[in-house]
């Protein structure tokens, strides 16, 4: 899949993989969330493998991150979005969902999943609802998988 980016002023949002700084995002998602607290460094690494992610630069320091894993042609799932504390309010957020949702390879989509508790407001701006059935959404869910599983220490 080709490589997509987009600057704004000093901020980047890049599609390539081997600008994501791995470390700093396992070091967000284990230390400052609750949907990965926890995850193991290679579980990261191999969730990002088989993902298309979206980094997000400050000049060249990583500040935020949003990941899909999806079919191309039928579903998307967005997960794992984050923007560091002292870069919210300036929307990047927004800006960030907006490539995301931009991407041609995630064109003409049958449906979008995403799961969140802190950022409804942010998602419904692009057409995220509620879900209309929610007793036809069934999951298998195991918030306790990274319990007892040995972790990684930063370098």
């Amino acid at each position: 899949m080709k490589i997509r980016e987009a600057h704004r002023n000093e901020y980047t949002i890049s599609t390539d993989k081997d600008k994501l700084d791995i470390l700093s995002i396992h070091k967000f998602l284990e230390k400052e969330t609750d949907w990965a607290n926890g995850i193991p460094i290679n579980t990261l690494k191999t969730s990002i493998e088989n993902s298309l992610n979206f980094g997000l630069y400050y000049e060249n320091k990583q500040i935020g991150f949003a990941r899909i894993i999806s079919d191309y042609s039928t579903i998307a799932y967005l997960g794992d979005v984050y923007v560091l504390k002292e870069y919210r309010g300036k929307g990047l957020s927004k800006w960030l969902i907006n490539e995301i949702m931009e991407h041609p390879n995630l064109q003409g989509l049958r449906r979008w999943i995403l799961l969140t508790d802190t950022a409804a407001w942010l998602y419904k701006k692009f057409g995220f609802t509620e879900i209309p059935n929610p007793k036809f959404y069934m999951e298998k869910h195991n918030p306790n998988v990274y319990n007892g599983i040995h972790k990684t220490n930063y370098i």
